[in-house]
């Protein structure tokens, strides 16, 4: 755990908005496999590749129904992107008008990165990006962080949690904490295999007044222990198990409308849920709920990985 940094404004814990990414050619990513262990292995087919984009239009419907701003950008034809379907890996965005760009570990997920996105946010779309700070050269030095996969972000607090794995390292965590003023909190946590988990938002995720974690992957009793003390400070902790872990349950998103809080997560995340961690999640805002099964066996990722979250200031 590092030293909290230099005072910065509070943020807003959720997003009203969401960067999303329709996938052209999904597939299992065979440059990903070795360190995702939730990913399962398939050549590329195109039945594969459309069912992940029904999915994909599903949950931008669900969520654009429930009020959230959904900003969806077509897919690369033109290149092979197994995995561009999962924006939040590569760019991240904050309230005082910071754009941030990530290292990233697979070569072939580097090419996902869109200054174009970008560029539409800030002049199709009204948003105001004062600043973009740029972590990729680090990539050249064989460290990577990637986004808000790696990062799970207390906004609120200017906390950032990160367990450690071949796809999150120690020195980009630790430039990032300093350029957005942010303590980072850095563990260790493996699955049920003892493999170490690939990234953080899969085992946690943060709310306003709740968070979610599978506890059992932090195989240290203290470490684990005081993991939990700081999360439960201003927030309920709904502790899932492994194989709600593997289903994951981990990897849901809250984010606001004008009229409400909504919970985002997919149908394998809420199938997976005993009945009083169902209830305490609607506690905490409105279960949005998508399909998203073929992008979770063959991508090895789930509702939160597919959503950017944009907490951009207007124009």
């Amino acid at each position: 755990m590092s030293a909290a940094p230099r005072e910065a404004p509070a943020e807003n814990q959720t997003a009203d908005a969401v960067l999303m990414i329709r996938p052209a050619r999904f597939a299992a990513n065979p440059e990903t496999a070795s360190s995702n262990r939730f990913q399962g292995a398939a050549a590329a087919d195109r039945e594969v590749a459309a069912r992940a984009a029904r999915e994909f239009d599903g949950l931008a419907v669900a969520l654009a129904a429930a009020g959230v701003r959904v900003h969806a950008f077509a897919g690369a034809r033109d290149a092979d992107l197994p995995d561009e379907v999962f924006p939040n890996n590569w760019v991240s965005f904050h309230e005082d008008g910071t754009a941030v760009l990530y290292p990233l570990l697979a070569p072939n997920r580097r090419r996902e990165r869109r200054h174009d996105v970008i560029d539409a946010l800030r002049d199709q779309h009204g948003y105001r990006i004062a600043r973009v700070v740029d972590l990729t050269a680090l990539e050249h030095r064989g460290q990577y962080l990637e986004g808000t996969g790696s990062l799970v972000l207390d906004r609120v607090s200017r906390i950032a949690y990160a367990c450690r794995s071949p796809r999150t390292h120690d020195a980009p965590l630790a430039q990032l904490g300093r350029v957005l003023g942010y303590e980072t909190y850095v563990f260790a946590a493996t699955d049920r295999d003892g493999h170490p988990i690939y990234h953080t938002n899969v085992l946690l995720s943060i709310g306003t007044r709740f968070a979610v974690l599978c506890s059992s992957a932090l195989r240290d009793e203290a470490e684990r222990r005081q993991l939990i003390e700081r999360l439960a400070e201003h927030r309920e902790v709904i502790d899932l198990s492994f194989e709600q872990l593997h289903a994951f349950a981990g990897n849901l998103l809250e984010l606001r409308t004008p009229a409400a809080s909504v919970i985002a997560l997919s149908e394998t995340a809420l199938g997976s849920l005993r009945a009083p961690q169902r209830r305490a999640l609607e506690g905490h805002g409105e279960l949005v709920v998508a399909d998203v099964g073929t992008i979770e066996k063959h991508g090895g990722g789930s509702v939160r990985c597919m959503l950017a979250e944009i907490a951009l200031p207007r124009a």
